[in-house]
């Protein structure tokens, strides 16, 4: 390293700046501010010349600069230290006040705030003798306007000074500097978040809490969120304050601090209390696993029955979250210590959303009533209906684009799409087969959300075919089939025909799945794979059984004709000299009556 004094070097011995030079040998500990040893050579020197010496220390306590002014002042050398909006430059001004106060003057102020030092630091003494003090300035926030705050400390005793965790201090404040300018600019990056899993009781006996905070992982970067950390806490049972107990809560908090965290993300749903206790605690913006979802689905949700759906589940989860003293502010209920001034702030909001909550429920109603009108139609047309249901992200949407070319949106995240999708698919026989499909599940689906959905998920309880969509590549794939399984006889599916539905099997060489359940088919729905067995699989699980014919009818039985419009399915029809030539997909009743007229 170049041993250079800078400064006004003029008219010093040559011992003196043998010694100036010297002061490049000495070090200080990696996160100190200054050794106790350098402190004690800088009094030595400055007050044998009576200048001031400033020099520059690295955060590995190395000596990078030193130089000489007057009395009352020194220049500072420039420094190529890197430095930005949320970051210092990575060395600490340590300068002399040898007839002076060890406070910081505003010059040292302004160098501090420009040049953006990890502190600037003034050391006097009252006579040659006695113990150096210090105070040192730092750049501890930035204000509303994205401009340093400073911060002055002390003055210290030099012991004190030595003692001091002065690299963590730096590193925390870097934290701040780089949360601040980030929360101005939101597009420089996603949140950063840590998520929490508990196990306990025995919840893990059927999942562990290990995989199902990996599934907390995809949901939080389905919602743009960036994963920092994944934390896994094992008690006998939740506590009741912070949930996951108060030396965890203290062991998060630091990592927070450290890894500059904007959110934590609870996998469990936590009761009101208990998030506020957590905020408080760990300082940090708290939501759990519903809060999450719910957030997910306000994102994806198109129509207006998803909006209308996610909106009712959004305020039924708020509103017990709302503080107060619950019925006891009620206008209606009168009597000792109600009366006042009226209504509070937080009486109306909760009255107002209880008003929008009566008023979607309503709305919904409306929209129940004209999807049973469309299922009477389709009834009436005898239109077999087929709802596909499976785990979110197992393929549903991929597949119904594949079958119908419906122009779903697909995307490889949870919950890509929300909104309910109906299109016709024409089987190879002939049958028109109304293909839906719903919403995606995850395991511990809010029941907030199962009962804003049940109108979606009836689709598929009054179907008359079931496609259970499992994505066959993932390691969870029979937890994930068990969850589907669970809501479907939950919906009363018991007597419906439900054939499971392998996706991605390109993805695996071979896959044993197929054999834990009955009627599997295997396909991939992206590149075609299995689609005519799936097809074949759909025709032979029809409610009815229906054949296609080739028939000649008589002019006398126009009637049959017109039969045949209601009940089956028209292909194609033509007079002829001998009467009405008709291709037509029919039930077996049908059949039995056209019969006699079959020609090759």
């Amino acid at each position: 390293m170049t041993q250079t004094i800078y400064g006004k070097t003029e008219g010093l011995k040559k011992q003196v700046l043998t010694q100036l030079e010297g002061i490049y040998e000495l070090r200080a500990d990696e996160g100190q501010l200054i050794s106790q040893e350098l402190a004690l050579v800088l009094r030595d020197l400055s007050d044998a010349i009576n200048r001031e010496i400033s020099l520059y220390i690295d955060r590995k306590g190395r000596v990078t600069a030193v130089a000489v002014g007057s009395d009352c002042h020194v220049e500072l050398p420039g420094t190529d230290s890197r430095r930005s909006q949320n970051r210092l430059c990575g060395v600490a001004c340590i300068h002399t006040h040898p007839s002076g106060a060890p406070r910081l003057s505003g010059v040292d102020l302004s160098a501090l705030r420009d040049l953006r030092f990890d502190a600037m630091a003034a050391m006097a003494w009252e006579t040659p003798q006695s113990e150096p003090l210090l105070s040192f300035g730092m750049i501890t926030d930035l204000d509303e306007d994205q401009q340093p705050v400073l911060q002055e400390f002390g003055p210290f005793k030099m012991k004190d000074v030595a003692a001091m965790p002065f690299g963590n201090v730096v590193h925390t404040v870097e934290k701040i500097l780089a949360k601040r300018s980030r929360n101005h600019n939101l597009a420089e990056g996603p949140e950063r978040a840590m998520l929490i899993s508990l196990a306990w009781g025995d919840t893990a006996s059927r999942w562990s809490a290990q995989d199902s905070v990996e599934e907390l992982a995809q949901l939080a970067e389905t919602a743009g969120a960036e994963v920092v950390g994944k934390f896994v806490q094992s008690r006998p049972k939740p506590d009741p304050v912070f949930f996951i107990g108060k030396g965890k809560v203290q062991e998060m908090s630091l990592f927070a601090q450290q890894e500059d965290i904007d959110l934590c993300i609870f996998d469990d749903e936590l009761s009101p209390a208990q998030q506020r206790n957590l905020e408080r605690a760990l300082g940090v913006r708290i939501i759990d696993r519903t809060g999450l979802i719910l957030d997910i689905f306000a994102k994806r949700a198109r129509t207006s029955e998803g909006k209308l759906q996610v909106e009712l589940a959004q305020l039924q989860y708020m509103l017990p979250r709302i503080m107060g003293q619950g019925t006891s502010l009620s206008r209606l209920g009168g009597g000792i210590g109600t009366r006042g001034p009226g209504e509070t702030k937080l009486e109306v909001d909760r009255r107002l959303i209880n008003s929008r909550i009566a008023q979607l429920n309503r709305e919904l109603r409306e929209v129940e009533k004209h999807r049973e009108i469309t299922r009477g139609r389709r009834t009436r047309q005898q239109m077999p209906v087929a709802a596909i249901v499976g785990y979110t992200n197992a393929g549903k949407s991929t597949l119904i684009n594949t079958l119908t070319n419906a122009g779903v949106l697909e995307e490889d995240k949870l919950f890509a799409t929300l909104d309910p999708t109906s299109r016709a698919l024409k089987l190879p026989s002939g049958v028109t087969v109304m293909m839906i499909d719903t919403v995606g599940l995850v395991r511990r689906l809010p029941h907030h959300l199962v009962e804003a959905f049940r109108s979606t998920l009836e689709e598929a309880a009054q179907s008359d075919i079931i496609l259970n969509v499992c994505d066959a590549s993932s390691d969870e794939a029979r937890t994930h089939m068990q969850v589907t399984t669970d809501l479907l006889e939950s919906l009363g599916c018991g007597d419906t025909p439900i054939i499971t539905v392998l996706n991605k099997c390109d993805l695996l060489d071979e896959t044993t799945l197929a054999q834990d359940f009955k009627a599997c088919v295997r396909i991939s729905a992206k590149n075609g794979t299995g689609i005519d067995e799936l097809l074949n699989a759909i025709e032979n699980n029809l409610p009815v059984r229906m054949k296609r014919v080739k028939i000649l009818l008589p002019f006398a039985q126009a009637g049959l004709a017109n039969e045949i419009r209601n009940k089956g399915t028209l292909i194609y029809e033509e007079y002829v000299a001998e009467g009405l030539s008709v291709e037509a997909v029919v039930d077996e009743a049908l059949y039995a009556k056209l019969a006699k007229y079959e020609c090759e």
